[in-house]
């Protein structure tokens, strides 16, 4: 079976020749863990495996598509360590995609290493590049090596329904043996190279796909441009420029060039087009930066992370400034550091009073300066959790200035008192503390450091609410006192957007605090806020920035609803990243659009600080028609096996879609499940959902392996928000728990969006 990187093994360069005869280096865990493994490239330039030094047997592997980069020298905690006993050109970090930890490695000469670090990113390089059908026939090909037991590049009919059973799929013994004999040309009892991609052929033939092609080609055999154009008018609702668009997809889809040269699109590119991006059920517009970036912070969504230190549970986890570099990756613009003193007079990051383990203050703000604009140049808001001294305080503050430079916001844009907070736009590049502060920020910047004198004497208690208020203010005042005690000046003047104030009330905060003073609410507080004012709630985060944060009781380090904190607008609705579910789900599907930046823009109807909505009562949102959502599940493409499931068992499909948006909106419906075929299930089930406020809905889909038993397994899921949804005939490309593609499982969907008139609401 020729692979897709055969081009590659012909054009074998020496680091990859030197790779596929295997190369013996420490793996390495901790100071004290790093053991010798043989490290071989295998023959399919896509696997990667090693053994133990002592037994000789093959231990792991990895294949080349997990790999996300690699990176060179002392650039993990581990190795940083081991810095004095290992030379920085020795030493390299292979890391994955997802949750999967790094892989730390030793060689034992710079050349070596070299040849690895090389080898490797040209092949992540190949494979990042490939197209929708060099995946496919990547795919195919790591099948047939996986089901050709003797290695002979030949596969007999019993190799044939071993690989059956692997691939997900329960198929009758009689028709799977006539696909064979049919693909068998060569007569020869045995398939081998273009045999066995035909036999795959036959065995995937998506007749669903064939029925909608056939429905828009007068001969069944080809669709003219005319045809084409009419598909993409009629059932992909694609609108102006319609011809040029018909003309560009048939240039990139089509494999035949003679059909390319009449304009025409065959069965093959047909469904090349369909399982393409621009088939894609997300809208490719979004993909990019395409909302308005000039608005104040406070009217976008910030994706925003709690505890980012932590790789596992809040209690016994290890804590890593690999947790920030996954952060940053995912688009993430609002990082979360607990302080606290640490020995030899430098502060350091990690869960106080617990076990978690500890990493320096400086080591996070370096790699802050290293990795905080790669995925998004959109401004980046560091939560300082502070429990240090003042000396300590002043060191962090140094080390602030020292590494990030220009890069840390220090003053004002403009050097002038913000009537409200700045844009994206304006503060790109720019990192913003956020924490407590010693007096305002007008005194700072009229010069006037000094406090105003504190009135000793405590007022008498009055009834009303004038005397509540004045309570109030008695408590800011000594609240104030006590920052000024207990706070850095030098670490407070570097606090400039987001100085952190306590919260009484949405009557108090807008009579007394500014628009560059915020908030942080527990989850529970918030829900409680959510209940009792909701309309508050918005009106207040329409001016001023809130931060929500996960129970303290969470020490398990799970997540909370994200949701209902985005109904009512708060900003930066903090998760813990390391944690897959639902919630992270929701919050990578909500930040999936406008390029992933980080920062999505909230609807007009909550941008108001006197707007009239509310998530309780969807009558409230002004303008817009609430929509009806036909959505029909037709089939399913190579859905993945469950981890560790039993040798032969194939999984029981069913595919449950989810609306989560405000309390009236939220619904989800399912599938029947499809016994024992995660190859090919055909569902053709039909959905209908009601959505008043689309502006705030997120659509999920997830696949889960139906079992009577007990609880369903997970298989895969995709979640989007409702208005990056295209129209029309669509694929899912299916997701891991950990968020990452899991190619080339999808769903095969078609969708209907249109309004409803109120009045029938």
């Amino acid at each position: 079976m020729t692979s897709v990187l055969y081009s590659v093994r012909l054009q074998l360069d020496e680091n990859l020749e030197q790779m596929q005869q295997g190369t013996m280096m420490r793996k390495v865990k901790s100071k004290n863990w790093k053991k010798p493994r043989y490290f071989m490239l295998q023959d399919d330039c896509m696997t990667v495996w090693y053994k133990s030094k002592m037994s000789g047997k093959a231990k792991s592997a990895f294949s080349v598509s997990d790999v996300e980069t690699v990176r060179e020298g002392h650039q993990s905690e581990v190795l940083q360590s081991l810095a004095e006993e290992f030379p920085a050109e020795c030493c390299f970090t292979v890391v994955f995609h997802g949750r999967r930890n790094n892989l730390d490695l030793i060689a034992s000469s710079a050349e070596e290493a070299q040849c690895w670090i090389q080898g490797l990113r040209r092949l992540v390089e190949i494979v990042t590049n490939m197209d929708q059908k060099e995946k496919m026939d990547q795919w195919i090909c790591d099948w047939f090596m996986k089901a050709d037991k003797d290695k002979d590049g030949r596969m007999n009919f019993k190799e044939v329904q071993h690989l059956l059973r692997m691939m997900n799929v329960a198929m009758n013994e009689d028709h799977a043996f006539r696909l064979f004999q049919m693909a068998d040309k060569s007569e020869t009892g045995t398939l081998e190279g273009e045999e066995f991609v035909l036999f795959y052929k036959a065995l995937t033939q998506r007749d669903e796909v064939l029925e909608l092609f056939q429905e828009y080609s007068e001969d069944g055999k080809k669709l003219t441009l005319l045809e084409f154009v009419d598909f993409l008018q009629q059932e992909q609702m694609e609108g102006a420029g319609i011809d040029e668009l018909a003309m560009e997809m048939i240039d990139r889809y089509e494999p035949s060039e003679t059909a390319k040269a009449r304009h025409i699109l065959s069965i093959d590119g047909f469904l090349v087009y369909l399982c393409s991006p621009d088939g894609s059920i997300f809208n490719p517009e979004h993909r990019t930066v395409f909302q308005d970036m000039s608005q104040p912070l406070c009217h976008y969504f910030i994706s925003s992370s709690h505890n980012t230190y932590l790789m596992e549970d809040q209690l016994r986890g290890q804590s890593s400034v690999e947790g920030y570099i996954r952060a940053l990756k995912r688009g993430c613009r609002c990082l979360e550091v607990d302080c606290w003193d640490g020995p030899n007079g430098e502060p350091i990051v990690y869960h106080g009073h617990t076990f978690t383990s500890k990493i320096p203050f400086r080591e996070v703000v370096t790699t802050l300066d290293k990795y905080a604009f790669r995925a998004s140049k959109y401004p980046i808001i560091l939560s300082l959790e502070n429990h240090c001294s003042i000396e300590q305080q002043d060191i962090m503050a140094q080390q602030l200035k020292g590494i990030l430079g220009e890069q840390l916001l220090t003053t004002t844009i403009d050097g002038r008192v913000p009537v409200q907070l700045p844009s994206p736009e304006e503060l790109k590049g720019k990192i913003i503390l956020k924490g407590k502060k010693i007096g305002h920020l007008e005194d700072y910047l009229n010069g006037h450091l000094d406090e105003p004198p504190e009135r000793e004497e405590e007022e008498e208690e009055e009834e009303g609410p004038e005397a509540e208020e004045e309570v109030l203010r008695n408590e800011d005042k000594k609240k104030e006192k006590k920052a000024k005690q207990s706070l850095s000046q030098e670490l407070s003047d570097c606090i400039v957007y987001c100085k952190s104030v306590p919260f009484h009330s949405f009557q108090h905060s807008r009579s007394h605090y500014k628009s560059y003073e915020m908030s942080s609410f527990a989850e529970s507080k918030a829900r409680k806020l959510i209940r009792e004012a909701g309309n508050d709630f918005i009106r207040h985060n329409a001016w001023q920035l809130t931060r929500i944060f996960p129970s303290g009781l969470r020490t398990d380090s799970s997540n909370y609803n994200p949701q209902a904190m985005w109904n009512v607008g708060c900003q930066l609705v903090a998760l813990n990243f390391q944690t897959a579910g639902t919630e992270m789900d929701l919050c990578d599907g909500l930040f999936s659009k406008n390029g992933r930046c980080g920062y999505v823009l909230k609807p007009s109807f909550m941008k108001d600080p006197e707007t009239a909505f509310s998530p309780e009562n969807p009558q409230s949102r002004e303008n817009g028609s609430p929509l009806n959502i036909a959505i029909k599940i037709i089939s399913g493409q190579q859905l993945p096996k469950m981890p560790n499931s039993k040798e032969g068992s194939i999984i029981d499909p069913l595919v449950r879609v989810e609306i989560h948006g405000i309390p009236a909106d939220s619904a989800k419906q399912e599938t029947k499940y499809i016994d024992d075929n995660g190859f090919n299930p055909q569902w053709n089930e039909a959905f209908q959902f009601q959505v008043r406020v689309p502006e705030l809905a997120l659509l999920r889909f997830v696949v889960e392996d139906y079992d009577k038993a007990s609880r369903n397994d997970f298989v895969g899921q995709y979640t989007l928000p409702l208005t990056s949804v295209k129209a029309g005939y669509r694929h899912i490309h299916l997701l891991s728990k950990d968020g990452t593609g899991i190619p080339p499982a999808s769903l095969f969907v078609h969708i209907r969006i249109r309004e409803l008139s109120t009045e029938s609401d």
